[in-house]
């Protein structure tokens, strides 16, 4: 897994998602994602919704570690 790929697969899963990940190791990312299909969500549904996009690499052991933030646009610009 690399951070392109990462990306990919959140921006593809969650409509309008703006994504930033960095890895210095390819193995730990960290992650922030602004949507606004995060409005009226907590955070725990918000990183839910992210990681039902990458479970399948979860599980295979292909993505270890992740940190994340998830934003709606309007918490980002404060």
């Amino acid at each position: 897994m690399d951070a392109t790929t990462l990306k990919t697969l959140i921006e593809a899963a969650i409509p309008n998602a703006q994504v930033q990940v960095s890895s210095e190791d390819n193995v730990h990312f960290e992650m922030v994602v602004l949507s606004d299909a995060f409005n009226g969500l907590n955070r725990v549904k918000r990183q839910q919704l992210v990681y039902s996009a990458i479970n399948d690499y979860i599980a295979s052991g292909e993505l270890h570690a992740l940190a994340m933030k998830t934003l709606t646009p309007e918490e980002a610009a404060r």
